[in-house]
């Protein structure tokens, strides 16, 4: 079976073929590329799409890109992941036409927007799991709940060096876990990430608050914007804990091995899968979205061409990404959403 590396490159490289050799692709005998393209006038935008955002849904807007680009000629596209709080900056400064994200624009955003004018369609798009990872070697954790994961990564664990050091504050919330006495090699993503937001969110800011901490993590891991460089680190160390979205701990395959996660302590440990993931019972699942200046796409036919094509070829782009994809009335209603704006 191929992996969703493999899928996602011959899919790629497929819809690249088509864009520089159109008539390969089912062009006509006389060998005519032409009949096989359209260029797209893109108005006042200049054909020109720049979407920059979450390092999580910044391959499917790739494919989504190449494909459209095997398509449409005069149009240029740039899609950059630099992460969702990054990605809202510049959205909300008028500088993007799309803004990839891993979590909904929050109230802060919204009101940056708002100063300066950009309005803007939200458009869910997939859903996605934030899997919590660990070495294969690592036989001493079988499951870890939401009260663990904030006694080794919450604001209080600054400084812990061991799994066993997080013992006493896991135990004060509840837990039952025995946590290893094993060095504790930490890795997820920064502060600029919308996964990093998502995890807070759902995992430790609820311990937080009630312990009067700032909901946020400890500071002192390896962060990276790079989600295949923390899936490296986990990978490198026997002991290890991290976390990255769950379309990338899938294509580490048996690198790495995904911990079972509890909401609450004595809580059902739940695998990370599409299904688990589609249905809301992994309780580290979450939607992603795609955000569109509209008055952009009223001036730029490019781009609403683009997000036409995105949303029409949806389902099948999510599945090449490796993300688990909408149920069909959702599909409909992220159509709906977009022909409504």
């Amino acid at each position: 079976m191929q992996s969703t590396r493999q899928r996602r490159v011959a899919w790629l490289s497929f819809a690249l073929a088509c864009g520089l050799v159109a008539a390969a692709c089912g062009g006509d005998d006389d060998g005519d590329a032409g009949a096989e393209t359209t260029e797209v006038d893109g108005g006042e935008g200049g054909g020109s799409i720049n979407i920059s955002g979450s390092s999580t849904v910044e391959p499917i807007s790739s494919l989504a890109a190449e494909a459209f680009l095997a398509e449409n000629e005069g149009v240029e596209i740039a899609v950059d992941g630099p992460g969702t709080g990054d990605g809202f900056e510049l959205f909300c400064n008028g500088e993007t036409e799309i803004s990839d994200a891993s979590r909904p624009i929050s109230e802060e955003e919204v009101a940056r927007c708002e100063e300066n004018g950009v309005e803007y369609v939200e458009l869910q798009i997939a859903y996605d799991g934030m899997a919590v990872m660990t070495s294969v070697d690592n036989d001493q954790v079988e499951c870890l709940n939401f009260a663990d994961l904030y006694a080794l990564v919450g604001p209080e664990s600054e400084g812990f060096t061991n799994w066993s050091d997080a013992q006493a504050i896991a135990t004060e919330l509840g837990s039952d876990t025995r946590l290893p006495d094993a060095e504790l090699v930490l890795a997820g993503p920064g502060t600029e990430s919308g996964t990093y937001d998502s995890f807070v969110e759902i995992a430790l800011e609820g311990y937080a608050e009630e312990r009067g901490q700032e909901a946020t993590t400890r500071t002192d891991y390896a962060s990276s914007a790079d989600d295949n460089v923390i899936v490296a680190t986990v990978e490198s160390s026997p002991t290890s804990l991290g976390w990255v979205g769950f379309a990338y701990a899938e294509e580490a395959g048996d690198t790495v091995r995904t911990i079972p996660i509890a909401a609450e302590p004595g809580g059902e440990c739940v695998e990370p899968t599409p299904e688990t993931i589609s249905d809301g019972s992994y309780p580290l699942s979450r939607p992603l979205f795609i955000y569109v200046n509209t008055a952009k796409a009223q001036e730029n036919a490019a781009l609403a061409d683009f997000v036409d094509f995105y949303l029409e070829n949806l389902t099948e782009l999510v599945e090449e990404g490796g993300y688990v994809t909408l149920p069909d009335d959702q599909v409909e209603a992220t159509r709906e959403a977009w022909a409504s704006r």
